[in-house]
């Protein structure tokens, strides 16, 4: 980050700012909320959510755990300083390198295919350390939640299967092998609703597949999913409530840490991406104004709407009320049109767009399309700093 101050006036548009104040609130927010029902626990952040290297520093200065599902990722984790005890590596796209580095060194290793037992068993015979494991659990979340998962009935494609045996295979599997224990669990589900009932739902499965198979953990992990910095949906204090009372029924957490993996919770919400509108025009059909930004900075996917974001007009004059402006993008595709504005102030050459709570899975999945990456700044008791400046051509290169 270089330390230079900087005002909004001065900064040139397009560019994200992070709200570090916002930031440290949700990561306290939840950090309270473990300990007051759990205490045993820790934090992985999700590297795949949003890996702005100052971001990914930012975690790691303040003792959170490098959630990472690559071998890419895993490297990154150690180039960046994070120690070797606080890497949480998780996935299907481990390197057979990077897996067996990783479970020699002592990371949180969670199985997740069957090549990774294979890998586990040549592991077995070249070794006479004690290594520990844990595997991921893929169990029918959509009967217990009806209506909330991301696939539905065509099920998950994670882990190993409870309901056809799979599951016990894969214990039986590690338990089989001399030098090898297996010490955890990891149930992270891609839902729909992010509710309260799919983490008691979580949370109960792992305590049914404990008894079941007379397993001795040393964590669950939950993974991540949670909503975050929305007043009106659940808070971290009532989803880690409803994982502990759901865990406290077979679990000691004494003797068990409980693990969570946030992403979206923590960083969606101090994250904005300012724009500026370059043109406006009139058309047979539509009133266009054009921005210096586009829909994949800040929903490459087209997935979702824009629920969150404010318009700042720089000239100070009497608009007209047009009753639809279609904000578009700057990219040459016809449907770069990012959101409607319906019966708004008309808005001119100069003036501003800023969308919110744009911090999780934006930047990650941007493309390098027509314009290269935008600069980054930080904000903090009204000064701000850049944490990543913007590209060009010699970056790209």
């Amino acid at each position: 980050m270089r330390n230079q101050r900087l005002t909004h006036d001065h900064l040139e548009t397009p560019y994200f700012l992070i709200d570090e104040q916002e930031l440290q609130s949700n990561l306290n927010q939840l950090e309270e909320a473990l300990q007051k029902h759990w205490g045993n626990s820790l934090i992985g952040y999700s590297f795949k959510t949003n890996g702005l290297p100052w971001l990914l520093n930012y975690f790691k200065e303040r003792g959170i755990y490098a959630e990472v599902v690559s071998d890419d990722e895993y490297e990154l984790a150690k180039k960046l300083g994070y120690k070797k005890e606080k890497i949480i590596y998780n996935g299907v796209a481990k390197s057979k390198e990077t897996f067996i580095e990783a479970v020699k060194n002592g990371c949180i290793v969670n199985v997740d295919s069957q090549r990774e037992l294979d890998w586990l068993r040549e592991l077995d015979r070249s070794s006479g350390e004690i290594f520990e494991v844990g595997i991921r659990v893929n169990f029918d979340l959509e009967r217990a939640c009806p209506n909330e998962t991301v696939m539905g009935a065509e099920g998950g494609r994670f882990g190993f299967c409870y309901e056809n045996g799979d599951l016990k295979k894969a214990i039986d599997t590690v338990n089989e092998l001399k030098t090898i224990s297996l010490t955890g669990l990891h149930l992270h589900c891609s839902t729909k609703t992010r509710s309260l009932n799919i983490y008691r739902a979580i949370s109960k499965m792992a305590c049914e597949i404990t008894q079941k198979y007379s397993l001795k953990l040393k964590y669950v992990d939950v993974g991540g999913g949670f909503f975050g910095g929305l007043k009106d949906k659940p808070q971290f204090d009532e989803y880690i409530e409803v994982i502990s009372s759901e865990l406290s029924k077979v679990f000691n957490n004494e003797d068990t840490v409980l693990i969570v993996e946030p992403g979206t919770s923590i960083v969606s919400s101090p994250f904005s991406f300012v724009t500026s509108v370059v043109d406006v025009k009139q058309t047979s059909a539509n009133h266009f104004a054009t921005t210096d930004g586009s829909h994949i900075n800040i929903n490459p996917l087209k997935n979702k709407g824009i629920k969150f974001f404010r318009v700042q007009y720089k000239i100070s004059e009497d608009r007209k009320l047009i009753d639809k402006q279609v904000i578009s993008g700057f990219t040459c595709m016809e449907d770069d049109r990012i959101m409607v504005l319906e019966d708004a102030p008309q808005v001119l050459v100069g003036d501003q767009i800023i969308y919110e709570k744009v911090g999780a899975y934006s930047m990650s999945l941007s493309p390098l399309f027509i314009k290269f990456f935008p600069a980054v700044y930080v904000e903090k008791d009204g000064v701000m700093m850049e944490a990543r400046e913007k590209w060009t051509a010699d970056h790209y290169l």
